[in-house]
């Protein structure tokens, strides 16, 4: 069973910026292929950003690319969502995921892809 557990979240004004951190409980993600989703209040989840397991492939979602980057640096480095000019819409929580997959360059956007999931992180924009 692999346990993920987010933060970095936090209140932050309109144009700043956050970095999000993905953690596992004893072990690394040299294994998994993983991703980002966010739930806005009275909003379903949505996919924000997927990387694959070699970290070679990444994918975004249009409203976050340009602003966010999704990274799984080594198997020793916790992997993180960077988000730039962060922007109201952008508040919702935030959850990581990871799952294994068929090859080193897959990445996956549907939550149905994903085995193990974060609590999520709470990421508020200010106007």
């Amino acid at each position: 069973q692999v346990q993920l557990v987010e933060s970095g979240g936090g209140l932050v004004q309109a144009g700043g910026s956050l970095r999000l951190s993905c953690a596992a409980s004893g072990r690394t993600f040299s294994a998994y292929a993983m991703g980002w989703f966010r739930q806005a209040p009275g909003k379903e989840r949505e996919f924000v950003a997927a990387i694959s397991r070699s970290g070679g492939s990444t994918y975004y979602a249009d409203s976050v690319k340009g602003r966010f980057t999704i990274s799984k640096p080594n198997a020793k480095n916790t992997p993180y969502l960077q988000m730039n000019s962060l922007k109201p819409e952008d508040t919702a929580v935030y959850y990581c995921a990871a799952t294994q997959p068929y090859s080193g360059s897959a990445y996956y956007i549907r939550g149905s892809q994903y085995a193990y999931w974060g609590q999520g992180t709470q990421v508020t924009v200010s106007s």
